[in-house]
């Protein structure tokens, strides 16, 4: 029986005054009719989490009722790596993608991590292999290998250093001061790496992977959101060189909420994983957003009954071979030392 087809927790009386101020968030995000659904799912898994002594970590491409009803630490890729690095919980449950629980593994050996759904992967992570990583470095003598941190423990363990989009610019330029190189290899995504190249004066040898999600915006999209709406445009670097110069902002998922909060716009459209706009609704509520948005397969694999069977059962355990991790770990740690420096 999958998790999905396990009966619902019983609902109890109270529940909607004990969870009345989330019940007034989940109700301005998502249909409020969803939210009796969820509130059983979310006393159920907050009461395990407590009993487990857990700490639950949700990407901001995480459904609001997760990440706003389960979640005890949110954010980007960059800011859940340093959390599970700096976690005091000797149990990290990792509501996103495989990539991503692994990376909590490779910073936290010593605690257990769980991913409700082994199969939440991502398509740049499967765009390359560490056998690729090594076939590029046999091609480019010498050139130091930057990997976006949306990839396998293996291929991290190929390479020099680590990037998020939050920093992709400055580890780039880090790893290239450091070596003394002309030329950086850049993988595995071609519209980030593109991007990256028009911020910086270092050389980029790029790999040919796409995020499923951001290469299906097009241009004409944006444009007519903009002309539909008459709406600012924020969109992720991950999208192509087309759609990024129809933007009046391009910048990671965190920079996106920085930009935000700045300008506040009378309106905007959101060039990313829908989930992204809807959580930052709450932050925002007299900002309206407009939601060209396409919905990440992988992360909507992560739901609350599977969180809940994943803390109820202790499944699917994330495990990193020793070798792989500690060579992975050193890439890793370069990315943590460059932290975040993107300017808005």
């Amino acid at each position: 029986m999958t998790a999905n087809a396990l009966a619902a927790p019983r609902w109890r009386d109270g529940l909607e005054t004990e969870y009345a101020p989330l019940v007034a968030t989940l109700e301005q995000l998502i249909p409020c009719m969803e939210v009796p659904m969820h509130l059983p799912w979310i006393d159920a898994i907050n009461a395990l989490k407590k009993d487990r002594g857990a700490v639950i970590m949700a990407h901001s491409y995480q459904s609001p009722e997760i990440f706003h009803g389960v979640a005890d630490i949110t954010g980007d890729s960059l800011a859940l790596a340093q959390a599970a690095a700096d976690c005091d919980s000797d149990l990290i449950v990792l509501c996103g993608v495989h990539f991503m629980a692994e990376s909590a593994k490779i910073l936290a050996p010593g605690k257990t991590v769980l991913i409700p759904d082994l199969e939440a992967g991502c398509s740049l992570a499967a765009s390359i292999t560490a056998a690729d990583v090594r076939a590029l470095r046999t091609r480019h003598p010498g050139v130091p290998v930057v990997s976006y941190v949306n990839t396998s423990a293996e291929v991290k363990a190929e390479s020099d250093a680590c990037c998020t989009s939050a920093n992709a610019v400055q580890v780039v330029e880090a790893i290239a001061a450091e070596t003394g190189a002309r030329q950086v290899i850049f993988l595995p995504d071609r519209y980030l790496g593109s991007w990256v190249a028009t911020q910086t004066e270092v050389e980029l040898v790029l790999w040919n992977g796409t995020c499923e999600v951001h290469e299906t915006f097009t241009a004409q999209q944006v444009r007519h959101t903009r002309e539909q709406f008459d709406t600012k445009v924020v969109a992720h670097p991950e999208c192509s060189p087309e759609v990024l110069a129809e933007a009046d902002f391009v910048g990671s998922t965190s920079a996106m909420g920085r930009w935000l909060e700045k300008e506040q716009p009378e309106r905007v459209a959101m060039i990313t994983e829908c989930s992204m706009a809807d959580n930052l609704k709450n932050r925002f509520p007299r900002v309206q957003f407009i939601k060209p948005c396409n919905l990440c397969p992988h992360m909507k694999r992560i739901n609350l009954p599977n969180i809940h069977a994943c803390l109820r059962d202790l499944r699917h355990e994330v495990v990193v071979a020793p070798g792989v991790a500690e060579r992975a770990r050193r890439a890793l740690d370069r990315m943590l030392a460059v932290g975040r420096r993107e300017q808005v």
